[in-house]
């Protein structure tokens, strides 16, 4: 299946090779015969799944300061090194080591109910005997500062709900933001807790995690994600008048600063090996299910891409070089340590991609930069037309966390792009499992990646700043 698959796209591609040579004659002529042969390998022999599948099933999720990611670091530089690429190494990095421990949360009055909760990234703990406390039910930031005072000695609960009349990315860019500063809203009234509504539209009674914030100036109160079932749970108890208690104990704790790295491997530039194309995703995850779907997908897209490439003995006239990040979850320490460590040379880097929205189907990139750079991605994208991943959207914000740290020195950056349909179903909790990811789609990820890539790495002209 997977042969005719290919078959029918490389009979798509070549049956466009005239329309793409009118609209760019250099990419139609130059690069249509490659991005077949790239396309071709990557589909019928990339080793992206199995990659994944190990990742996820033999390591496993991958904490800031653990044990697993350091397996996974060392996983992924052998894997580099037995894909053929050079200069591969473990450049390092201080994390942050936050730990969860056992935790749990119920609703005492008036009616017993567990709740499924996980703590958020980087929460301190309760004491052994937990917090018993009233809990007060707000939609919004709005509603909490109505109170005010009103809610001192009590838990709060944001019941933000994710929207669904929104497009994907901003829908979560405004329900997570209680997640990430609920704690110290709540902390400044007086609060002794903090709960949030799972950053999702779907449940069937899962919670999400993700990375809270603490303040200097302010208390650093316990902070835990409930299921959208148990937000509404205690919404419907509010609006009633009833008086809610909970019992909320939390096992977390902040141990010393760990030692990690960042992975790093390249397929040096035949004529400007000092000019380098970064692809990217980040080896970390959240301590729960496999980190499959964040990022364990991005960062096996970025090595076969770089694979796929190496394969067929392409060397293009810039460095191509893979960067798997560590601690992208809990503060992007890893992309401060290759700041730290490359920030003399961010001139010499031409563009940076990231891969961090998954292995679903990709339809293309969002792009940041300047109007000519984004024209000339707009031209290779004509090379992805038959793979259906050929939309590219200017972005007036970011296009991955991780490269941030090069775009904001003025970098052209993409992030790949997916159906992010059910991306957040899953997105940090005990589901982001193996069985989620489709061999087919994390084929047309890594085709989609390595066309782009090869080509910025070997087109005549460097992007435009």
């Amino acid at each position: 299946m997977m042969r005719l698959i290919v078959f029918l796209l490389c009979f798509m591609l070549v049956g466009n090779l005239i329309a793409v040579q009118g609209q760019d004659k250099r990419l139609g002529k130059d690069y249509a015969k490659v991005a077949s042969q790239i396309m071709g390998t990557a589909l019928i022999e990339g080793q992206a799944y199995e990659k994944l599948e190990y990742l996820s099933d033999n390591i496993g999720n991958r904490l800031s300061g653990s044990t697993q990611l350091n397996q996974a670091i060392e996983w992924a530089v052998n894997a580099m090194k037995a894909d053929g690429l050079e200069n591969v190494r473990a450049e390092a990095a201080k994390v942050p080591h936050w730990v969860r421990g056992e935790e749990s949360a119920e609703i005492i009055t008036p009616a017993k109910h567990k709740l499924n909760i996980l703590g958020l990234g980087g929460t301190i703990g309760t004491t052994s005997e937990g917090i018993t406390a009233e809990v007060i039910v707000v939609r919004n930031f709005d509603e909490l500062d109505k109170l005010g005072e009103q809610v001192k000695g009590k838990i709060v609960l944001y019941n933000s709900p994710m929207r669904k009349d929104l497009p994907t990315g901003q829908a979560y860019g405004e329900a997570v933001r209680y997640r990430g500063n609920g704690a110290i809203r709540a902390a400044k009234y007086g609060a002794v807790a903090a709960l949030v509504r799972s950053v999702t539209t779907v449940s069937l009674n899962t919670p999400h995690t993700g990375a809270m914030r603490y303040q200097d100036d302010t208390p650093k109160i316990p902070a835990a994600a409930v299921t959208i079932e148990n937000a509404e749970l205690m919404q419907r108890l509010y609006v009633k008048g009833e008086k809610i208690i909970v019992k909320l104990k939390l096992g977390a704790q902040t141990l010393p600063d760990a030692d990690s790295a960042n992975v790093v491997g390249e397929i040096r530039g035949s004529e400007k090996p000092e000019e380098i194309i970064l692809v990217s995703g980040h080896l970390d995850s959240w301590d729960v299910g496999t980190g499959s779907n964040d990022d364990g997908a991005g960062c096996v897209i970025a090595m076969e891409a770089v694979r796929t490439i190496a394969r067929l003995k392409l060397r293009p006239k810039r460095t191509i070089r893979v960067v798997l990040f560590t601690n992208e979850e809990k503060g992007l320490f890893g992309s401060f340590a290759y700041r730290d460590t490359h920030k003399q040379n961010f001139d010499k880097h031409v563009a940076a991609i990231e891969a961090d929205s998954g292995g679903t189907r990709p339809i293309g990139f969002s792009f940041k930069g300047s109007n000519s750079a984004f024209a000339l991605v707009q031209e290779i994208s004509t090379l992805l037309r038959n793979l259906r991943s050929d939309n590219v959207e200017l972005s007036s914000g970011g296009v991955g966390a991780d490269i941030s740290v090069l775009t904001d020195a003025g970098v052209p950056g993409l992030g790949l792009r997916n159906n992010s349909s059910h991306y957040f179903d899953v997105h940090h909790t005990d589901a982001d499992t193996f069985e989620k990811m489709d061999r087919t789609d994390l084929a047309l990820n890594v085709a989609t990646m390595a066309i782009m890539l090869y080509v910025l790495a070997d087109m005549p002209q460097a992007l435009p700043r």
